[in-house]
């Protein structure tokens, strides 16, 4: 056990956690006593604010016309009225500098409770043996045109690679030519393009147990942003093939389809089947969500995982393991892809007061998160549309996606910006614990 991730801490999280509740007990202070009875009706104009605004907003997605501008006019008006009324009570600089300690004691907070790094760092295997004949599928399409703006397919040439340029008026079922690839003796997988076509190689990569490559030219690469490769600089994810390591992850499955990011259902996956989402992403999201969300569009779900039921979901997202906790719609980053578990999200949201309560997070009524090894999901629909990775495809129901663990050899580059610390969740009592409030425990949660 490191010190880290020992019940009773390391030296410096013990005197973090007693300066956040130090800098927490200033924020109180300084409102008392230069606020004093007034501090309560800060709080309370604060708060009134808060659901206000989240209430428009939630008003605003499921309205049209004017009843759709008047909530976000109120949105943007509400915290400028509680500036307004702060300034008008002379009270604005006490509730900048007390919103400033606080926010100064949540970090510290924080980084008293950081996590071991053995604890969200995927462990490094050589990349061996070297790759004889890597295949590399490239979209110059993608990101923009990546491809060409960064000379991947020369440059990759340049290390031994074979390279295979989609393109032509007919879309190209790159999982075939992924396997004809392999027939002919390739001996890596590589893909520059988006998560959709990254996922459709892969599940062929990790079919035949191959080395995987993946190259961060397109638009977004969340998938790769996991693995901390660099998104700014594609042609450095070539290094790999040279100098890299290997990384045993995870590929989810949806109805026998390989998934490297999440299956989206409900009303993200029907905004996503919609013509117009490619050219129009907002304004078709904004004309679409009034009726998904109240209930008039899109089939009735219902999934079980485990024994658990979620019943009627609007919004149900499952991820090739789980997003951090500090999104409550999931969609925040995986800092281990190697668990072996799903990721679950539902969403359930029908009125104003249950949009109000998203502020409790994962404790919200309307949501529900939870892991698993195998999800069913079912409808009042012979098919329904899914996105996976974003792109929308169209699935008989019942839907299943299971996870299949280690199952791909992802090859990065040895030297890469890699993944960032997880944002530690506040868990009150282990850091009243760290901060020897409650000594008497000798085990405390982590």
């Amino acid at each position: 056990m490191t010190p880290e991730s020992s019940p009773e801490g390391t030296r410096s999280q013990r005197w973090l956690a007693r300066l956040s509740f130090l800098i927490a007990g200033a924020a109180i202070v300084i409102r008392v006593v230069f606020a004093g009875l007034k501090s309560l009706a800060m709080l309370a104009v604060g708060l009134a604010a808060a659901a206000v605004s989240l209430a428009a907003a939630f008003l605003f997605l499921t309205q049209r016309g004017i009843r759709r501008w008047l909530p976000l006019a109120v949105f943007v008006l509400a915290p400028i009225a509680v500036i307004v009324v702060y300034a008008f009570t002379d009270l604005l600089w006490v509730a900048v500098v007390s919103a400033a300690a606080w926010l100064l004691a949540s970090i510290t907070a924080r980084v008293a409770l950081a996590r071991d790094p053995e604890d969200w760092r995927m462990p490094e295997h050589p990349a061996e043996p070297p790759a004889r004949h890597p295949y590399l599928i490239m979209n110059p399409k993608s990101g923009g045109g990546k491809v060409e703006k960064f000379d991947l397919k020369r440059k990759a040439e340049g290390l031994g690679a074979e390279v295979f340029l989609i393109g032509g008026p007919k879309p190209v079922d790159v999982a075939r030519v992924a396997r004809e690839a392999v027939a002919q003796g390739a001996d890596l997988l590589g893909v520059a393009g988006g998560d959709g076509t990254q996922a459709l190689v892969a599940g062929v990569a990790a079919e035949h147990s191959l080395p995987f490559l993946v190259i961060t030219a397109g638009t977004r690469n969340h998938f790769a942003l996991d693995l901390g490769l660099d998104r700014n600089d594609p042609s450095a994810c070539l290094s790999a093939l040279s100098d890299g390591v290997e990384l045993r992850v995870d590929l989810g499955m949806i109805n026998g389809q390989a998934f490297v990011n999440n299956a989206s259902f409900g009303a993200y996956a029907e905004v996503v089947e919609t013509p117009a989402y490619r050219g129009d992403k907002l304004n078709t999201t904004l004309n679409l969500l009034p009726d998904l969300l109240q209930g008039h569009r899109g089939a009735r779900l219902s999934a079980r995982a485990d024994g658990a039921e979620i019943r009627s979901p609007q919004a149900l997202l499952v991820a090739n393991n789980p997003y951090g906790t500090g999104d409550i719609a999931g969609l925040s980053r995986r800092a281990r892809l190697d668990r072996g578990m799903l990721g679950v999200a539902s969403v359930k949201v029908r009125n104003a007061r249950q949009a109000v309560a998203l502020l409790r997070g994962r404790k919200a009524a309307g949501l529900r998160v939870l892991t698993t090894e195998k999800i069913e999901i079912s409808a009042d629909a012979a098919e329904i549309p899914v996105g996976v990775d974003g792109e929308a495809v169209s699935m008989s129901t019942p839907v299943t996606c299971t996870i299949r663990p280690s199952a791909l050899r992802v090859w990065v580059p040895r030297d890469r910006p890699g993944v960032p610390a997880p944002k530690a969740p506040v868990n009150w009592a282990r850091l009243r614990y760290l901060a020897g409030v409650r000594r008497e425990h000798a085990e405390v949660a982590q």
